[in-house]
Order: structure tokens, then sequence, then C-alpha cells
């Protein structure tokens, strides 16, 4: 069992929600659509809960009505690899969505995003004071991370 599972609190599309991020991440699938019965405070067979696992983490997705909204002080953080991986995850969950600023968006249900590649922590944990800088400079221009213009940034380029 899973020690801590980020719970969604959707309006209405937490099953929505759920076979659309199983449908972007590896290791991902449904495991169960939970309904809600009579006397409950949405329709009976209203769906309740999704729980679902994305690349090995599990979460629930909860159909709780209007009175919660999600913002961008809580986010999920996909840790790239490669320009292609951002690219891909980037395009995935920007269906609908709206793009912020230094790798973040927002998807289509109002959940906040950070697309990173693995190289800017590397560069902006680099010991070399300069280089760190030239590379958050560079970052902080962008909207979708571009692994090639950080590599000149932090070459000096």
């Amino acid at each position: 069992m899973q020690k801590i599972t980020p719970f969604l609190w959707f309006d209405q599309q937490a099953e929505e929600a759920a076979h659309f991020y199983t449908s972007i991440f590896k290791d991902s699938k449904v495991l169960s659509i939970a309904r809600y019965g009579d006397g409950a405070p949405m329709p009976k067979g209203t769906v309740m809960t999704a729980k679902f696992i994305l690349e090995g983490q599990e979460f629930v997705a909860l159909n709780g009505g209007p009175h919660f909204t999600f913002n961008p002080a809580i986010s999920f953080v996909v840790n790239c690899d490669s320009q292609q991986e951002v690219d891909y995850y980037w395009e995935k969950l920007m269906d609908g969505g709206t793009e912020s600023q230094c790798a973040w968006l927002t998807d289509r249900f109002g959940v906040s995003w950070q697309i990173v590649p693995q190289a800017l922590i590397t560069y902006l944990n680099d010991p070399d004071p300069v280089k760190a800088q030239r590379v958050m400079m560079a970052m902080m221009q962008m909207i979708k991370i571009d692994i090639a213009a950080l590599d000149r940034a932090y070459q000096g380029l």
C-alpha cells in the first residue's frame, strides 16, 4: 500500500481526468471507479471516485462538486530525460489547457504541471554560480523548456 496518495477534487470530471492522464503516462491504468449511492451529495450512479496509477504512483480523483478548484500552489512535476519527452508531455497535457512560464502549464481540468528536463536541474545546481545564473535567466524567458537553449546558456554562448 502506498503511504501517501494525491487526492484530486474535481467538479464532475474525475473519470474523464483519470482516463485522460492514463492515456498519457506509461505504467498507468484506471484501477477502480466508485459511484455515489442513495442519499449522497450527487445523484445515485454518478462517479464518486476514480482510482488510477500514473507511472506507478496511485492517485484518487473525486467528483465533489464546484466547491473547490485547483490552483498553481500545488503542481505535479514531470521529470524528463530529453527534449523529446518534454515535447511529448507538453503537447499531451496542453490539449485543452493553458501554458504559463518556466515549464508550467495548466491542463484542461485546471491541474498544474511542470514539465522539467533533468538538464535544467543539473545546470541550476552547478557549483559555478555564474553558469547557474545564466541558465536561470534563460529559463525565465521560456514557456516550454528548450534544452538546447539551456545548453547554450550554460556554456555562455
